[in-house]
């Protein structure tokens, strides 16, 4: 995709939100049913993954960690916001990795440490890009992507999550 494209695309929805903020809040929702066993079946917008146990709390392995998809969503924002604020600022990119890795120790979410945080302590994102941008263009580059992944933000500036519950009998 062309810069002028991307622009093309944007400029109508930064008009709309501008003259109409409210149009700009949408609310985004995933949903999972009780699984079998000790998992949790979510609908992606693409496939259904059956969430469990990580190995180092029991599980087997099978099914998906839900700290491991916590590091793919944040991987995947981040690809896409970089690649839009590449394409905006004309950054040609000729192909790149993104890496999350995140520190836990599983003590706490056991229950064996009251010391020891539930989640994780430490999360460490890494790009490996292949262009020829220049220091400063990079700078920006990542600057930019930071200030707009939508989760990387969440992470580093947690909003408040309410817990509500129903009970069917």
């Amino acid at each position: 995709m062309k810069s002028e494209e991307l622009r093309g695309l944007q400029a109508p929805l930064k008009e709309k939100y501008r003259e109409d903020p409210q149009q700009a809040v949408i609310t985004l929702q995933a949903e999972g049913t009780i699984g079998e066993g000790v998992t949790c079946n979510v609908k992606t917008g693409k496939a259904l993954v059956e969430a469990g146990l990580h190995p180092a709390t029991g599980g087997t392995g099978m099914a998906a960690c839900s700290g491991d998809m916590l590091l793919e969503a944040l991987v995947a924002c981040a690809g896409v916001t970089l690649k839009a604020v590449a394409t905006s600022l004309e950054i040609e990119l000729r192909g790149g990795t993104i890496t999350a890795e995140g520190d836990l120790d599983f003590r706490g979410t056991l229950g064996v440490s009251k010391e020891a945080p539930v989640g994780f302590s430490d999360i460490r994102l890494k790009f490996d890009l292949d262009t020829d941008a220049s220091e400063e263009q990079l700078a920006t580059l990542l600057r930019l992507t930071d200030r707009y992944c939508v989760v990387k933000q969440t992470i580093s500036n947690p909003t408040n999550v309410d817990v509500l519950h129903s009970v069917t009998k």
